[in-house]
């Protein structure tokens, strides 16, 4: 499974744990674990450990992107832009292995995906001034 694989696991996993109560957490983590069964040990770690982090993370990582988006708060913004936002703010400020424009390039591109046509240029113009 590639890096970008990986990014693209943990956005799914982090937009799905978004639907779901603070207490189940742990729960629906361990229902979406139990479906990488075709991935290695170690990877699995590696999304479990990164997809902790980030929810653990989740209202300094809000309260960052509410600093930074300009005319839009994380309560207006769709659910899988403000999930590309978090996951890249996460990778920006937390991750000294990923480059910025790493970070913010994978965000785009899933969100090309994943989000409206509109999201793209969005989610890069919110992610820029991190940058």
């Amino acid at each position: 499974m590639s890096r970008r694989k990986i990014r693209e696991q943990i956005f799914k996993m982090l937009f799905q744990i978004e639907f779901y109560e603070k207490d189940e957490m742990d729960e629906q983590i361990q229902i979406e674990m139990d479906a990488l069964s075709d991935v290695d040990s170690e990877k699995q770690a590696y999304i479990e450990k990164k997809l902790r982090e980030i929810y653990s993370l989740c209202e300094e990582i809000d309260a960052l992107i509410n600093e930074k988006a300009t005319g839009w708060k994380t309560n207006r913004m769709s659910k899988v832009d403000l999930t590309l936002i978090r996951l890249a703010v996460y990778e920006i400020k937390y991750e000294d292995d990923i480059p910025a424009g790493v970070a913010i390039n994978e965000a785009v591109e899933l969100a090309k995906i994943y989000s409206s046509d509109g999201a793209p240029s969005f989610v890069n113009g919110v992610l820029a001034k991190f940058v």
